[in-house]
Protein backbone atom coordinates (compact mmCIF):
# COMPACT_ATOMS: atom_id res chain seq x y z
CA UNK A 1 0.00 0.00 0.00
CA UNK A 2 1.21 3.37 -1.16
CA UNK A 3 1.39 5.90 1.36
CA UNK A 4 -0.22 8.66 1.45
CA UNK A 5 1.95 12.65 0.53
CA UNK A 6 2.87 14.26 3.74
CA UNK A 7 1.45 18.04 3.45
CA UNK A 8 3.14 20.60 5.22
CA UNK A 9 2.02 24.63 5.82
CA UNK A 10 3.49 27.50 7.93
CA UNK A 11 4.06 31.06 8.36
CA UNK A 12 7.64 32.21 7.06
CA UNK A 13 8.26 35.57 7.99
CA UNK A 14 10.90 38.01 5.56
CA UNK A 15 12.77 39.95 7.95
CA UNK A 16 15.75 42.12 7.20
CA UNK A 17 17.12 45.46 7.42
CA UNK A 18 15.32 48.08 4.80
CA UNK A 19 16.36 47.70 0.93
CA UNK A 20 17.84 44.44 0.83
CA UNK A 21 14.55 43.02 -1.59
CA UNK A 22 12.54 41.89 1.03
CA UNK A 23 9.22 42.86 -1.05
CA UNK A 24 10.69 41.43 -4.71
CA UNK A 25 11.82 38.19 -2.89
CA UNK A 26 7.86 37.67 -1.81
CA UNK A 27 6.92 38.80 -5.27
CA UNK A 28 8.98 36.39 -6.96
CA UNK A 29 8.19 33.36 -4.72
CA UNK A 30 4.33 34.15 -5.08
CA UNK A 31 4.59 34.63 -8.44
CA UNK A 32 3.09 38.40 -8.44
CA UNK A 33 3.27 41.42 -7.32
CA UNK A 34 1.38 41.88 -3.71
CA UNK A 35 4.28 43.95 -2.35
CA UNK A 36 5.48 47.39 -3.67
CA UNK A 37 8.96 47.98 -4.36
CA UNK A 38 11.44 51.19 -5.05
CA UNK A 39 14.56 51.72 -4.85
CA UNK A 40 13.78 53.93 -1.89
CA UNK A 41 14.70 52.13 2.18
CA UNK A 42 11.54 51.47 4.28
CA UNK A 43 8.92 51.34 0.63
CA UNK A 44 7.34 48.99 3.40
CA UNK A 45 5.25 49.90 5.70
CA UNK A 46 2.82 47.08 6.76
CA UNK A 47 3.27 43.37 6.82
CA UNK A 48 1.57 41.79 4.22
CA UNK A 49 0.60 37.90 4.21
CA UNK A 50 1.79 36.12 0.73
CA UNK A 51 0.46 32.45 0.09
CA UNK A 52 1.86 30.36 -2.20
CA UNK A 53 0.02 26.73 -2.29
CA UNK A 54 1.57 24.23 -3.91
CA UNK A 55 1.32 20.36 -4.61
CA UNK A 56 2.81 19.63 -0.89
CA UNK A 57 1.46 22.27 0.92
CA UNK A 58 1.04 25.64 1.80
CA UNK A 59 3.54 28.97 2.37
CA UNK A 60 2.65 31.90 3.99
CA UNK A 61 5.41 34.46 3.92
CA UNK A 62 4.72 37.30 6.06
CA UNK A 63 6.51 40.33 4.67
CA UNK A 64 7.49 42.80 6.99
CA UNK A 65 9.34 46.21 7.35
CA UNK A 66 12.65 46.52 7.70
CA UNK A 67 14.18 46.91 10.62
CA UNK A 68 16.12 50.16 11.27
CA UNK A 69 17.38 52.73 13.83
CA UNK A 70 16.54 55.46 11.80
CA UNK A 71 14.48 58.18 13.42
CA UNK A 72 12.32 58.25 16.40
CA UNK A 73 8.94 58.78 14.95
CA UNK A 74 6.31 57.25 16.13
CA UNK A 75 5.94 55.94 12.41
CA UNK A 76 9.78 54.99 12.65
CA UNK A 77 8.62 52.95 16.22
CA UNK A 78 5.71 51.35 14.45
CA UNK A 79 7.98 49.83 11.38
CA UNK A 80 10.16 48.25 14.01
CA UNK A 81 7.48 46.80 16.28
CA UNK A 82 5.47 45.38 13.13
CA UNK A 83 8.44 43.67 11.92
CA UNK A 84 9.67 42.47 15.54
CA UNK A 85 6.21 41.56 16.34
CA UNK A 86 6.11 38.61 13.82
CA UNK A 87 9.11 36.94 14.47
CA UNK A 88 8.45 34.78 17.66
CA UNK A 89 4.90 33.54 16.12
CA UNK A 90 6.29 31.92 12.74
CA UNK A 91 7.61 28.35 12.14
CA UNK A 92 10.06 29.46 9.85
CA UNK A 93 12.37 33.06 9.22
CA UNK A 94 13.88 34.22 5.95
CA UNK A 95 16.43 36.09 7.20
CA UNK A 96 17.45 38.43 4.09
CA UNK A 97 21.16 40.34 4.10
CA UNK A 98 23.04 41.74 0.40
CA UNK A 99 25.52 39.80 -0.84
CA UNK A 100 28.72 41.67 -0.06
CA UNK A 101 27.58 43.96 2.99
CA UNK A 102 27.23 43.63 6.17
CA UNK A 103 26.29 46.55 7.99
CA UNK A 104 25.03 47.23 12.04
CA UNK A 105 21.47 46.98 11.05
CA UNK A 106 21.86 43.64 9.82
CA UNK A 107 23.53 43.11 13.01
CA UNK A 108 20.79 44.47 15.10
CA UNK A 109 17.81 42.04 13.23
CA UNK A 110 20.09 38.77 13.42
CA UNK A 111 20.00 39.81 17.41
CA UNK A 112 16.89 39.75 17.79
CA UNK A 113 15.59 36.63 15.54
CA UNK A 114 18.52 35.13 18.21
CA UNK A 115 16.71 35.91 21.05
CA UNK A 116 13.16 34.39 19.72
CA UNK A 117 14.81 31.46 18.64
CA UNK A 118 12.86 30.25 15.85
CA UNK A 119 14.79 28.53 13.12
CA UNK A 120 16.33 30.91 10.15
CA UNK A 121 16.77 30.12 6.64
CA UNK A 122 19.79 32.98 5.59
CA UNK A 123 18.81 34.45 2.37
CA UNK A 124 21.78 35.81 0.45
CA UNK A 125 19.91 38.42 -2.01
CA UNK A 126 21.71 40.19 -5.13
CA UNK A 127 24.28 37.82 -6.15
CA UNK A 128 23.65 39.02 -9.72
CA UNK A 129 25.17 42.34 -8.64
CA UNK A 130 28.17 41.15 -6.73
CA UNK A 131 30.75 42.32 -9.58
CA UNK A 132 33.71 39.91 -8.00
CA UNK A 133 31.99 36.31 -7.71
CA UNK A 134 34.82 34.91 -5.44
CA UNK A 135 33.86 37.34 -2.67
CA UNK A 136 30.99 35.37 -2.30
CA UNK A 137 32.83 32.28 -0.49
CA UNK A 138 34.12 34.39 2.15
CA UNK A 139 30.84 36.12 2.98
CA UNK A 140 29.02 32.60 3.63
CA UNK A 141 31.74 31.11 5.40
CA UNK A 142 31.30 34.07 7.50
CA UNK A 143 27.86 34.96 7.99
CA UNK A 144 27.72 31.44 8.38
CA UNK A 145 29.57 32.01 11.74
CA UNK A 146 27.23 34.53 13.29
CA UNK A 147 24.09 32.33 14.16
CA UNK A 148 23.10 28.62 13.48
CA UNK A 149 21.51 29.11 10.36
CA UNK A 150 19.30 26.10 9.59
CA UNK A 151 20.46 26.52 5.65
CA UNK A 152 22.46 29.48 3.66
CA UNK A 153 20.82 29.77 0.57
CA UNK A 154 22.27 32.38 -2.41
CA UNK A 155 19.73 34.46 -4.57
CA UNK A 156 18.30 36.85 -6.77
CA UNK A 157 14.73 37.95 -6.20
CA UNK A 158 14.97 39.67 -9.43
CA UNK A 159 16.37 37.12 -11.51
CA UNK A 160 14.66 34.15 -9.68
CA UNK A 161 17.96 32.53 -9.52
CA UNK A 162 17.60 29.87 -6.50
CA UNK A 163 14.28 30.12 -5.66
CA UNK A 164 13.12 26.85 -6.46
CA UNK A 165 15.84 25.71 -4.32
CA UNK A 166 14.64 28.10 -1.36
CA UNK A 167 11.30 26.94 -1.77
CA UNK A 168 12.32 23.19 -1.48
CA UNK A 169 14.16 24.00 2.20
CA UNK A 170 11.61 26.34 3.27
CA UNK A 171 8.81 23.17 2.94
CA UNK A 172 11.47 20.86 4.80
CA UNK A 173 10.66 22.63 7.72
CA UNK A 174 7.76 23.71 7.99
CA UNK A 175 5.20 21.65 10.00
CA UNK A 176 2.86 18.75 8.60
CA UNK A 177 -0.69 19.80 8.77
CA UNK A 178 -3.42 20.75 6.51
CA UNK A 179 -3.11 24.28 4.54
CA UNK A 180 -4.20 27.63 6.36
CA UNK A 181 -5.60 28.98 3.78
CA UNK A 182 -8.38 28.09 0.65
CA UNK A 183 -5.72 27.07 -2.17
CA UNK A 184 -6.85 30.19 -4.86
CA UNK A 185 -6.28 32.98 -1.98
CA UNK A 186 -3.07 34.67 -2.41
CA UNK A 187 -3.38 37.41 0.41
CA UNK A 188 -5.42 38.46 3.44
CA UNK A 189 -4.94 41.59 2.33
CA UNK A 190 -8.06 43.91 1.00
CA UNK A 191 -8.09 45.21 -2.15
CA UNK A 192 -8.67 49.03 -0.79
CA UNK A 193 -5.56 47.91 0.86
CA UNK A 194 -3.72 47.52 -2.06
CA UNK A 195 -4.89 50.04 -4.65
CA UNK A 196 -3.39 52.56 -1.38
CA UNK A 197 0.05 50.99 -1.81
CA UNK A 198 0.01 50.90 -5.64
CA UNK A 199 -0.47 55.23 -5.22
CA UNK A 200 2.19 55.22 -2.44
CA UNK A 201 4.49 53.35 -4.87
CA UNK A 202 4.39 55.91 -7.46
CA UNK A 203 5.00 58.54 -4.12
CA UNK A 204 8.38 56.59 -3.35
CA UNK A 205 8.99 55.84 -6.82
CA UNK A 206 8.73 59.50 -8.55
CA UNK A 207 9.71 62.08 -5.58
CA UNK A 208 13.20 63.27 -3.53
CA UNK A 209 14.47 60.92 -1.04
CA UNK A 210 12.72 62.71 1.57
CA UNK A 211 9.34 63.59 0.65
CA UNK A 212 7.35 59.82 0.63
CA UNK A 213 8.80 59.63 3.80
CA UNK A 214 6.17 62.73 5.09
CA UNK A 215 3.25 60.96 3.02
CA UNK A 216 0.76 58.67 3.79
CA UNK A 217 -2.45 57.57 1.42
CA UNK A 218 -6.11 56.29 2.42
CA UNK A 219 -8.62 55.11 0.37
CA UNK A 220 -11.39 57.64 0.85
CA UNK A 221 -13.71 55.62 -1.53
CA UNK A 222 -13.75 51.87 -2.99
CA UNK A 223 -16.79 51.37 -5.72
CA UNK A 224 -17.38 48.02 -7.80
CA UNK A 225 -19.18 48.82 -10.38
CA UNK A 226 -20.16 45.68 -11.78
CA UNK A 227 -17.20 44.50 -13.77
CA UNK A 228 -14.75 48.20 -12.99
CA UNK A 229 -13.48 50.07 -9.78
CA UNK A 230 -13.96 53.73 -9.05
CA UNK A 231 -11.39 54.53 -6.54
CA UNK A 232 -10.47 57.84 -4.31
CA UNK A 233 -7.41 58.09 -2.66
CA UNK A 234 -6.48 60.81 -0.71
CA UNK A 235 -2.44 61.18 -0.66
CA UNK A 236 -1.63 63.15 2.91
CA UNK A 237 1.44 65.43 3.43
CA UNK A 238 2.39 67.27 6.43
CA UNK A 239 3.31 71.04 5.00
CA UNK A 240 1.92 73.09 2.60
CA UNK A 241 5.18 73.20 0.61
CA UNK A 242 5.01 69.39 0.33
CA UNK A 243 1.35 69.39 -1.06
CA UNK A 244 2.98 71.60 -4.03
CA UNK A 245 5.76 69.45 -4.92
CA UNK A 246 3.62 66.12 -5.41
CA UNK A 247 0.67 68.02 -7.19
CA UNK A 248 3.82 69.53 -9.47
CA UNK A 249 3.46 72.57 -12.19
CA UNK A 250 0.04 72.58 -13.27
CA UNK A 251 -0.76 68.92 -11.98
CA UNK A 252 1.51 67.36 -14.48
CA UNK A 253 3.32 65.28 -11.19
CA UNK A 254 0.29 64.04 -10.01
CA UNK A 255 -1.45 63.29 -13.22
CA UNK A 256 1.72 61.21 -14.34
CA UNK A 257 1.63 59.22 -10.67
CA UNK A 258 -1.94 58.66 -10.73
CA UNK A 259 -1.62 57.47 -14.28
CA UNK A 260 0.62 54.79 -13.59
CA UNK A 261 -0.99 53.74 -10.32
CA UNK A 262 -4.19 53.53 -11.91
CA UNK A 263 -2.56 50.87 -14.70
CA UNK A 264 -1.10 49.07 -11.73
CA UNK A 265 -4.68 48.45 -10.29
CA UNK A 266 -5.69 47.64 -14.08
CA UNK A 267 -3.35 44.81 -13.76
CA UNK A 268 -3.19 43.69 -10.47
CA UNK A 269 -7.21 43.26 -10.52
CA UNK A 270 -7.84 42.68 -13.88
CA UNK A 271 -10.59 44.94 -14.43
CA UNK A 272 -10.77 48.98 -15.54
CA UNK A 273 -9.83 51.29 -13.02
CA UNK A 274 -11.63 55.07 -12.18
CA UNK A 275 -9.08 56.58 -10.16
CA UNK A 276 -9.10 59.94 -8.62
CA UNK A 277 -6.46 61.23 -6.35
CA UNK A 278 -6.67 64.47 -4.11
CA UNK A 279 -3.40 65.87 -1.55
CA UNK A 280 -4.74 67.56 1.82
CA UNK A 281 -2.57 68.80 4.52
CA UNK A 282 -2.70 66.79 8.03
CA UNK A 283 0.62 68.30 10.39
CA UNK A 284 2.83 65.87 11.86
CA UNK A 285 0.72 62.83 10.71
CA UNK A 286 3.80 60.43 10.91
CA UNK A 287 4.99 62.17 14.72
CA UNK A 288 1.33 61.38 15.96
CA UNK A 289 0.30 57.69 17.27
CA UNK A 290 -3.54 58.54 16.96
CA UNK A 291 -3.36 59.68 13.22
CA UNK A 292 -0.93 56.87 12.48
CA UNK A 293 -3.67 54.52 13.86
CA UNK A 294 -6.35 56.69 11.77
CA UNK A 295 -4.79 55.78 8.73
CA UNK A 296 -4.19 52.39 9.20
CA UNK A 297 -0.81 52.12 10.91
CA UNK A 298 -2.26 49.42 13.44
CA UNK A 299 -1.00 45.94 14.42
CA UNK A 300 -1.89 43.52 12.01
Amino acid sequence: MTASPTNRSGYVAIIGRPNVGKSTLLNRLIGQKLAITSHKAQTTRHTILGIKTREDGQMVFVDTPGLHQRGSSALNRYLNRAARSVIGEVDLVLFVVEAGRWTHEDDQALTALAVAGTPVIAVINKIDRLGDRTRLLPYLEALGARHGFRDLVPVSAVRGDQLDVLESLIMAVLPERENLFPSDQITDRSERFLAAELVREQLMRRYGDELPYRTAVEIEHFEDLGGRYRIHALIWVERPGQKAIIIGDKGEALKAAASEARQQMQRMFDCPVHLEVWVKIRKNWSSDEAALASLGYREH
